[in-house]
């Protein structure tokens, strides 16, 4: 008689069914005016997704009101499994996950989606910025941003921080007090 063992496999997930904390982010370009809508139909397919927002004001000719806009126009941020990346690219609005054509999707680092997040939700004046390669890089010891890096600039009287997501070349300013940053030694973009 011969011994029989059984040997359990673990279950294939599909991306839907994984924890989406192994999944990675990605950039998803979408048509123009189209962030939300995107936003909000990747939603719907159980995607987790992120749509950075600031408030703006916007002249019309016959009065001024106050809207919210994307932070990073044409884009929004989505967390999926690049191999099942089907549903999202024929998601409406969606013109392309940003990548290379050799490469295919490039992901997003984490901290930088954690960067942008912490200032969206400090409460503070934000607004694009454009994308700084070189500067002083500092990261926040005090205040709502605590543990956020990033690049210190001055504007007029006042300092502003700007976090990027290097992957589009597009970057946020938030205003910061100056007085509670440390440069951080060693990095460069």
């Amino acid at each position: 008689m011969g011994l029989k063992m059984a040997v359990a496999f673990p279950p294939v997930l599909s991306s839907t069914e994984r924890p989406q904390s192994v999944l990675a982010w990605y950039a998803i370009r979408v048509r123009s005016n189209f962030e939300q809508a995107v936003n909000a139909a990747l939603s719907a397919k159980c995607y987790e997704t992120f749509l950075p927002i600031y408030r703006t004001r916007r002249r019309w000719s016959d009065r001024v009101k106050e809207v919210e806009a994307p932070l990073f126009k044409g884009y929004t941020f989505c967390r999926f499994d690049a191999l099942q990346r089907r549903p999202v690219l024929t998601t409406p609005g969606v013109v392309s996950i940003v990548g290379s054509s050799h490469s295919g999707p490039i992901e997003i680092d984490e901290c930088e989606i954690a960067a942008v997040r912490s200032v969206v939700a400090s409460g503070s004046v934000i607004g694009p910025w454009p994308f700084l390669r070189e500067g002083q890089f500092v990261s926040v010891e005090r205040g709502p941003l605590t543990g956020v890096e990033g690049i210190i600039v001055r504007v007029k009287s006042q300092y502003r921080l700007v976090v990027s997501v290097s992957m589009l070349q597009r970057s946020v300013a938030v205003e910061i007090d100056r007085d509670w940053v440390q440069p951080v030694s060693n990095r460069r973009s």
